[in-house]
């Protein structure tokens, strides 16, 4: 990755710690505070592991580096797309914004395209291997 691109990576992380202080300046003892924060707060947690046991092979776009089949990858095969959208969508059910909560859901399933590309990358590079891990986990 250039080094231009390097500051993707974080561009998720920043708009997650944005709404985090939005949140948080707008807490009220709500119920949907509590649900969302109940949903967002583990998720950015298990999110923010993912990526750490990503290593060097987290890129913004798909490149087979290495197949990481430890920790959270050993159960998930895409745990940063699962809990990155637990994280947001706490976020935004904790705000009460039911209507952006859905609307990044449908937004969200457009990550489908983006994960058939990074397993295409995946399979050419890892063949078998891939194929076999990719059995053996959940999405």
């Amino acid at each position: 990755m250039s080094r231009e691109m390097k500051w993707l990576r974080f561009l998720d992380l920043g708009a997650y710690l944005i709404f985090a202080v939005v949140v948080c300046t707008h807490w009220h003892n709500d119920l949907h505070h509590w649900i969302g924060a109940a949903i967002s707060v583990p998720g950015f947690f298990l999110w923010m592991l993912a990526r750490h046991q990503l290593g060097d092979s987290f890129a913004v776009r798909a490149e087979a580096r290495k197949l990481v089949t430890h920790g959270l990858y050993s159960r998930f095969r895409n745990p940063i797309y699962i809990f990155g959208g637990f994280a947001f969508v706490g976020e935004f059910l904790a705000l009460g914004w039911y209507i952006g909560t859905a609307v990044f859901v449908f937004m969200n399933l457009t990550q489908y395209f983006r994960i058939r590309r990074e397993e295409r990358v995946l399979s050419e590079a890892f063949g078998d291997e891939y194929c076999a891990y990719k059995a053996a986990t959940w999405f």
